[in-house]
């Protein structure tokens, strides 16, 4: 049996691809996404929107990051400041970012010289989780948490943590949170939204209702 054709740009199915549903925004902050290696295949992922979308946005593939040159040359740059997007005990509210491009947060001063970037883990809250806990550098990284009071619209792929968002609406609030713009960054919930409603309509008659609602 011959394997499905995909998208060579978003990797979905060819009658799945989201490419059209793509909007480049103009966001100068920059994202790296730590991908556990489940969620590469994964046609319902949501992680490769946000790398299609925002130009400083870059997927790193594992499970274990400790040693990962790639991250480490980011975490050890000094023109960079590196924050991880987790809900930690003694995490910090995005808001207090907002409108602030290069707060210290030792000391809330500004340094001009600074360029913040934002991580976040891409995986079920389980494999988030392992992956945080097995990566001791991401451990010493600044933690940042979301005011997540909307529901998911992550209908498809459902959650019992309560706030629990998928990737791309993570990247949506903090983004739109830092920037205080949620109008520039709509294009992330719409190609998602697309991304969901397709892949419902290719369910059986009454599963989604039966499964999902």
């Amino acid at each position: 049996m011959s394997k499905r054709k995909k998208c060579t740009v978003c990797d979905k199915a060819l009658a799945a691809c989201i490419c059209q549903h793509i909007t480049k925004i103009d966001s100068a902050i920059e994202l790296i996404i730590l991908q556990h290696p489940s969620e590469v295949k994964n046609a319902i992922g949501t992680a490769r929107i946000l790398n299609l979308s925002l130009p400083q946005c870059q997927i790193i593939i594992g499970e274990d990051f400790t040693g990962n040159a790639q991250l480490n040359d980011r975490l050890n740059d000094p023109t960079k400041q590196c924050f991880l997007l987790y809900p930690s005990e003694d995490s910090i509210a995005a808001e207090t970012l907002a409108g602030n491009e290069n707060l210290d947060v030792d000391n809330g001063a500004l340094d001009t010289h600074i360029n913040r970037t934002f991580i976040l883990l891409d995986g079920t809250w389980r494999k988030a989780f392992k992956m945080y806990q097995s990566s001791v550098n991401l451990q010493s990284i600044p933690a940042v948490r979301l005011n997540a009071q909307q529901q998911s619209q992550y209908t498809i792929r459902q959650t019992s943590i309560e706030g629990g968002l998928s990737t791309v609406e993570a990247g949506f609030l903090l983004l739109s949170t830092l920037d205080q713009d949620k109008h520039k960054y709509q294009p992330l919930l719409t190609a998602f939204e697309y991304m969901i409603n397709f892949q419902i309509a290719q369910m059986p008659e009454g599963l989604f209702n039966k499964n999902y609602k």
